[in-house]
């Protein structure tokens, strides 16, 4: 296969907001001043209104956006799962392009567990755990103090690492780390939520300094931010401009402090609804976070503006996934494929012109397709690989407007819910596996083999009301497609296993055409 070549080859920043929902933007419908810096962003970009995440959660979301396929494929669906050496990550695809790839990661999921999602770093700096490490850094300092001192600090950062691994991939360690003795432990000394300021300070220092870097190297920079995240802990003022009852009502105080150490809590689904008043205050803190954290991202934006950088290069700003704030009676991103969690926000500001500012795409897209964009912009896209970039949707749609998303029991979930609230497996179904299909205007809901749920997304945002019994014809149609892409991905992830390639989705249309596919 030919690799398409670009004169420039630009800069490339991809940074996700973790956690972050696409309705608290106003190009997603907003009404609110919540993120006026991603928001004037927008207005200058192509904006992407109903993109997809494949998945609900941050590892197999994370290990598509490097790997460009869904989690079938790449198969890296649990938090003790290592993504295959088989499917090359985007960074290691942009680092044998001559790109100098950096990461500033606040997601100890992406940054400190060991499950590959670092391969192809040149640069990887972790903003969550004891302190901000650089396990691919070791080494650099050239005085014997220094040396020494990095020595000693690798060795901790190493420690440390291996004890989180190690929560990551026992259950009973699992457990243990959301007792009430752990929560304060890991969200505070362990920085759970890292440092958006100082990581975003970092980054701007390296894409305008370009310390490290080769003259004129290309740079593949890529920044995760926990703002968002539980737990809720904003400054003041964001406190006091959107959820003040906190400060007012010791109710509501007390409310809030329980839900920021119940880390259980995040994880299991409800009982019952979630009351007006607490759903209230979690809207609020929630918002506060976000605009909290806007207001770093947009004084990052401002530097690399006032630099000259951001009017030249290609920024693709979107999240893993979204959250639940009680909605369906569920907290969190454990369970569900529901708009809160998967429809994310996706913005391209493209200084080199395969984007024009102020582009609108009204169809699905799948969050996985930053893989290609990514490759296609610096020239590095096969001739396969270029078709699934983002800017063909503003021409035509590669992928027909049909976006999945999968939904993969965590096992270290289910085993402790089966300790603590069985009743709540059985009454949302946390045990089955989901897969969605988005095509149309409508999403589509498989749970487990037989349960169904349809709505019309477009005009039923929120997913209120379930259409399958009313529209048995569309629930056929787009229930045969969940049934196709289970038979490619499973396909294609023996294939990947075999041949150490992952199959490309025109080779799956030409085994199709032969009759090896339906």
């Amino acid at each position: 296969m030919g690799v398409l070549s670009v004169s420039r080859q630009p800069d490339i920043l991809l940074l996700v907001l973790d956690t972050l929902r696409a309705d608290r933007l106003r190009a997603y419908g907003n009404a609110r001043a919540v993120t006026p810096a991603l928001d004037a962003l927008a207005e200058a970009s192509c904006v992407f209104r109903f993109a997809i995440a494949p998945s609900q959660w941050s590892i197999p979301a994370h290990a598509s956006l490097f790997t460009g396929v869904y989690p079938s494929v790449h198969n890296t669906n649990q938090s003790n799962a290592v993504l295959p050496a088989s499917l090359p990550t985007l960074a290691e695809r942009l680092q044998r392009s001559g790109y100098y790839t950096a990461a500033f990661c606040n997601n100890a999921l992406v940054g400190v567990i060991n499950n590959g999602l670092r391969r192809g770093f040149d640069s990887f700096l972790n903003y969550a755990g004891f302190w901000t490490s650089r396990p691919n850094q070791a080494g650099r300092r050239s005085g014997w103090f220094d040396r020494t001192r990095q020595a000693f600090k690798s060795w901790v950062t190493n420690v440390i690492s291996s004890i989180q691994d190690g929560f990551a991939r026992s259950d009973f360690l699992f457990e243990l780390s959301l007792t009430p003795l752990f929560v304060p432990l890991w969200q505070t000394a362990l920085s759970f939520k890292g440092n958006v300021r100082q990581s975003l300070e970092d980054a701007a220092r390296l894409l305008l300094g370009r310390s490290g870097l080769a003259p004129n190297q290309p740079a593949f920079v890529f920044i995760n931010l926990m703002g968002v995240h539980m737990p809720y802990h904003p400054p003041r003022e964001y406190v006091a401009r959107f959820a003040p009852q906190v400060l007012r009502d010791r109710e509501a105080s007390r409310y809030l402090r329980r839900f920021n150490t119940d880390a259980f809590g995040w994880l299991a689904p409800l009982s019952e609804p979630v009351p007006a008043a607490y759903k209230a205050i979690l809207d609020g803190m929630y918002d506060a976070e976000a605009a909290h954290q806007d207001h770093w991202v947009g004084i990052f934006l401002d530097q690399l503006r006032r630099g000259g950088w951001l009017d030249h290069n290609l920024v693709i700003v979107l999240s893993d996934h979204g959250e639940h704030l009680g909605e369906h009676q569920l907290i969190g991103h454990s369970v569900s494929l529901y708009n809160e969690l998967v429809r994310v926000p996706l913005i391209i500001h493209d200084g080199t012109g395969s984007f024009p500012r102020g582009a609108r795409v009204d169809h699905f897209v799948s969050t996985r397709r930053v893989f290609h964009t990514a490759l296609h912009a610096a020239g590095a896209a096969t001739l396969d690989e270029a078709p699934l970039s983002l800017s063909t949707e503003l021409h035509s749609q590669a992928e027909q407007g049909v976006a999945f998303s999968e939904y993969v029991p965590a096992h270290n979930v289910l085993t402790m819910m089966r300790k603590r609230r069985p009743d709540l497996i059985r009454a949302h179904a946390m045990d089955q596996h989901r897969v969605a299909v988005c095509s149309e205007g409508y999403k589509l809901i498989q749970v487990g083999a037989e349960r169904f749920e349809l709505y019309d997304v477009v005009n039923d945002p929120q997913e209120q009301h379930d259409l399958s019994a009313a529209l048995p014809e569309r629930v056929a149609q787009m229930q045969q497609r969940i049934a196709a892409f289970v038979r490619e991905n499973a396909l294609a992830r023996h294939t990947a296993a075999v041949s150490g390639e992952a199959l490309s989705p025109f080779l799956v249309q030409r085994l199709r055409n032969l009759g090896y596919l339906d």
